[in-house]
């Protein structure tokens, strides 16, 4: 089945409008997530009660494995159905896009399981003590016990959904979960509700990602026999090339996500020595930084099929086109805001907190970190063309390069050099190098004569 509209979207749309048609939607839904993911803390902030409020965050990096496994079957699959799609292998698509959603499912399920059998030990392991233990398990009952596979699924539905074009139908997807987990959370956690506190919390997010899965498979109902994402258990099987291909980009991505959450603990762990106030401070700024970066990169999920087709199809100009224009777009957009948040870091931080300590920490932190933003996106961008190429061992090196060769190490000589606020220029110190590789690498794949691509 050859589906002309998506054909004239990656073959002859003028860029600028592809690339609103793809990127738009996957940055809204992006900056969605931003809220998202600050909701339950917010709301289960204002109840007062700490043991609550630490019930979510001890439960935090169970739930942010879950973007291994996303990644791993959600860009890998999204990146061989794109890639399928502009040699026009339709079988190899329909495969990849089931192959993405059993392997999505199946492990969703083990994640349910291993947790509920080890639920125990790891409790444990995640910090929780005999005051925190109760809420912590109740709040991880409904986001994993029931919820890992919807939470896993929806996002992977998004990213295959995406891969065919369809950006913004993936983006309303996403979002209808985010914002209805934003409406249900005061419902659900605050004494004027159901004063479920951290379990509430919990079923909110759950019942959130069953919503985004229902979306989904309402819309590929609607769209059978017009879409080339397919579901169907026949479709589904081991095939090598498929296997090989899926995991090609999708282990390096999901390895990349383990690094960044070990990033983000080291960072924690040096800035812990400094007092709670400077962790504080901290948070808040990774929080403010997160925004851009969140832009960032949905531009580079955003622009994966445009490139990943054309990449297949040999057409190295338009593929180039692609690239410029985006690069030229984030660059512009993360030299405005970066100065922005230099000018008005104190400003934003007291949006946050009022403490005098804490927005004099926070504004230096914010104006370190808003450095990297500029040199960030060719790193982000050039991740995203090495998946969308199939290049996962290019992703993968960039990785390793980012948070093991120089974020880590720079974080334990700068904050040697210049206590505490060393910090936050951990990061940019790294993305000016990787920067400097980005345009190296990309500038050898656009030059590399077609019939190598």
């Amino acid at each position: 089945m050859e589906d002309t509209k998506k054909t004239v979207l990656f073959e002859q749309t003028p860029i600028p409008k592809a690339f609103m048609t793809l990127a738009i939607p996957t940055v809204l839904s992006s900056l969605v997530m931003v809220i998202y993911n600050m909701a339950d803390t917010y709301f289960v902030g204002m109840i007062g009660d700490p043991v609550q409020n630490a019930a979510v965050t001890l439960a935090a990096p169970v739930l942010l494995a879950f973007n291994a496994v996303n990644n791993l079957f959600g860009v890998g699959s999204s990146s061989m159905m794109s890639r399928a799609l502009g040699k026009k292998e339709y079988d190899t698509v329909y495969r990849s896009s089931a192959f993405g959603f059993y392997c999505a499912l199946i492990f969703g399920a083990l994640f349910s399981l291993m947790y509920t059998v080890f639920r125990g030990p790891l409790l444990n392991v995640l910090g929780a003590d005999s005051e925190t233990a109760a809420a912590t398990g109740a709040y991880l009952k409904w986001t994993v016990t029931c919820g890992a596979a919807p939470a896993i699924l929806n996002v992977v539905l998004a990213y295959l959904v995406r891969a065919e074009g369809a950006s913004l139908h993936a983006s309303i997807g996403t979002m209808s979960g985010c914002l209805l987990n934003i409406i249900l959370d005061p419902i659900f956690i605050m004494p004027w509700g159901l004063n479920m506190g951290a379990a509430g919390a919990g079923l909110a997010t759950f019942l959130s990602n069953c919503v985004a899965c229902i979306y989904f498979f309402v819309l590929l109902f609607v769209k059978r026999g017009r879409t080339y994402v397919c579901i169907r258990p026949s479709m589904f099987g081991l095939r090598r090339s498929i296997v090989i291909g899926v995991c090609a980009v999708g282990i390096p991505a999901a390895i990349q996500n383990l690094l960044n959450v070990t990033g983000m603990t080291v960072l924690n762990n040096f800035t812990s020595s400094y007092g709670s106030d400077a962790v504080a401070a901290m948070g808040i700024a990774q929080k403010i930084n997160m925004v851009p970066m969140y832009i960032a990169m949905g531009i580079s999920q955003g622009i994966m099929p445009l490139i990943s087709y054309n990449f297949a199809s040999k057409n190295r100009a338009r593929m180039k086109e692609t690239i410029f224009f985006s690069i030229k777009l984030s660059i512009s957009f993360l030299v405005a805001v970066a100065a922005v948040y230099y000018l008005s870091s104190e400003l934003l931080i007291s949006l946050f907190m009022k403490n005098e300590t804490i927005i004099a920490y926070g504004s230096r932190f914010l104006r370190g970190m808003c450095f990297a933003l500029p040199f960030l996106c060719m790193d982000f961008l050039a991740v995203g063309v090495f998946q969308a190429c199939g290049m996962g061992k290019k992703s993968l090196i960039f990785a390793l390069l980012r948070k093991i060769v120089l974020e880590i190490p720079a974080l334990v000589i700068l904050n040697y050099l210049f206590p505490l606020y060393g910090l936050a220029y951990a990061q940019f110190t790294a993305e000016v190098i990787l920067a400097v590789a980005a345009v190296a690498e990309l500038r050898k794949i656009l030059r590399a004569p077609a019939e190598e691509l």
